[in-house]
């Protein structure tokens, strides 16, 4: 992997660069649309390509070795072929999940024991079962397993917890070296910056994570509850030590505000599935604010989706006829609502590249952070 950073913001830290992989270019800063079990929910990857056009997807480590699981990936010849998608793919670890099934698992040096949330059986996690796991989906960048703690977070456990990611990273890095690939292409692994909300633990961990010279660096523990100027605190103590001339991931986050101001800190790329699931509840983004398209208030709106028209479907429908849908409880409102989100989040990393390269980013993310910041 390669990553070319071709120009930095004067008045922020944003940037605006590229990463070339065996699977193609990704233009940053980046939205990568969540699409956990092979599948970004309710969208055809025809409409993926064509209408929101990401140039990297997002696939979970977790879901997939639960289900098809990987031996059914290995036999499709990975996670690529497996749905149809011969651009690049980013799989997280697994780290967040065990996050969230806090009642089904423990931790322990080795690794996490779990329990399925499909069926109950029981797993257990190493970071180098995980690093063979990823090996097997073959995403072009893989995770390594970390922890993501909870917020709030006593300092101790924050701290016991970001030094154990640190020793699995170290497994996971060493595993990887014994380990060839499977598939015809690269793979790169990212670290994860790890601390809950704590400056002295993240500058700790981001100097730790500096020091593996890894081709590119994420971020995580962030988006889980804390508020957005934590978030942004902690972004910016990171970004202040994680190497210039690699990408930055900032793992689940966020609304379209937390992605601007984000990207000023000096983020590169993001994930999140507020988009999907937002859209699945009726729950549109809009350059102008958000819109409830359940509201009453739009029943006899005849007008576009979006006046912008960032898709092809916002040209299509009116308000009028989507919110008919939703009221209908018909499944093609909320296809039509997906698209349109994930085109919205497309759309703004794409227009904050063009003022980063243009020199207004500032003046630009500080308008659209306003305007969006509106209930409509």
């Amino acid at each position: 992997m390669k990553f070319n950073l071709t120009i930095s913001d004067s008045k922020s830290k944003a940037r605006a660069g590229e990463i070339i992989t065996d699977h193609g270019k990704i233009e940053t800063p980046i939205f990568m649309p969540v699409g956990t079990i092979a599948s970004v929910k309710g969208v055809h990857q025809s409409e993926l390509k064509n209408e929101i056009n990401p140039d990297i997807i997002l696939g979970n480590t977790y879901h997939l070795y639960l289900r098809p699981q990987t031996t059914i990936l290995e036999q499709a010849g990975g996670l690529h072929k497996f749905m149809n998608w011969d651009r690049n793919i980013l799989t997280d670890s697994g780290g967040y999940q065990v996050y969230s099934l806090a009642n089904r698992r423990k931790i322990k040096e080795e690794g996490v024991k779990f329990k399925s949330h499909i069926d109950g059986s029981t797993h257990f996690f190493t970071p180098e079962n995980v690093m063979e796991i990823q090996r097997s989906i073959g995403a072009d960048i893989i995770m390594a397993f970390d922890e993501c703690t909870p917020y709030p977070c006593e300092y101790n456990y924050a701290k016991q917890s970001m030094e154990r990611t640190h020793r699995w990273l170290t497994r996971c890095v060493n595993h990887l070296k014994r380990t060839p690939l499977k598939y015809d292409y690269n793979q790169t692994l990212f670290p994860i910056v790890q601390g809950s909300t704590y400056k002295d633990l993240r500058k700790q961990s981001a100097n730790f994570i500096a020091s593996i010279e890894a081709e590119g660096n994420a971020i995580g523990g962030l988006s889980v509850g804390e508020p957005a100027e934590e978030m942004y605190a902690m972004t910016e103590v990171v970004t202040e030590i994680l190497p210039k001339d690699k990408p930055r991931y900032l793992m689940g986050v966020g609304t379209p505000i937390n992605i601007l101001e984000n990207i000023a800190l000096g983020i590169d790329m993001f994930d999140c599935v507020m988009p999907t699931r937002n859209a699945r509840n009726g729950m549109l983004f809009t350059a102008h604010g958000t819109i409830n398209i359940k509201n009453k208030k739009w029943e006899n709106d005849f007008s576009p989706i979006d006046e912008m028209a960032i898709t092809y479907v916002d040209t299509l429908y009116s308000k009028a006829y989507l919110r008919h849908l939703f009221a209908s409880k018909e499944m093609l409102g909320k296809q039509i609502a997906t698209i349109h989100n994930l085109g919205f989040y497309l759309w703004l990393v794409r227009e904050a590249r063009k003022h980063i390269l243009a020199g207004d980013f500032t003046q630009w993310k500080d308008t659209m952070v306003k305007q969006m910041n509106k209930r409509l």
